[in-house]
């Protein structure tokens, strides 16, 4: 075995607004996916695409072996509606819903899982949040 060993954890999370508020219009999405990025290299979270649409975020991580994703995941959520919050840039307050969906992702998957995020809004002009988890749990759920 070579000297060189590599870890490679690929993660495709997926938040949603609570109560599915279609609260993340385009100018607050960019300036919001642009923040969860500076926050998230400053804290060494590597994020290799993030976008959404008004009701939900998809984002894929690489994860360092020593992290954690429920934290990971947790700090992004929690730092994301403190900042929309604290910068008042909705009428309403925000928040996330309390779960989050989670799909590890292949390392030959990841560059097609980059181009479906970047791709949300295009994605989510012919189909709903609930029918793309549907999808997913189709796609990713044993047996």
């Amino acid at each position: 075995m070579s000297d060189r060993r590599k870890i490679y954890l690929f993660v495709h999370v997926i938040w949603i607004v609570h109560q599915q508020q279609k609260l993340l219009v385009k100018p607050v999405r960019t300036i919001l996916f642009a923040d969860i990025r500076k926050r998230a290299e400053e804290r060494g979270i590597k994020i290799l695409a993030v976008n959404g649409v008004e009701d939900h975020m998809h984002c894929i991580l690489q994860l360092h072996p020593a992290q954690n994703l429920l934290q990971v995941a947790k700090s992004i959520k929690t730092e994301s509606s403190q900042w929309l919050n604290e910068n008042k840039l909705l009428s309403t307050a925000f928040e996330w819903e309390e779960e989050y969906a989670a799909y590890s992702v292949s390392p030959s998957a990841v560059n097609q899982v980059i181009d479906y995020i970047n791709k949300q809004e295009d994605h989510h002009k012919t189909k709903t949040l609930e029918k793309e988890l549907e999808v997913f749990e189709k796609l990713n759920l044993p047996g």
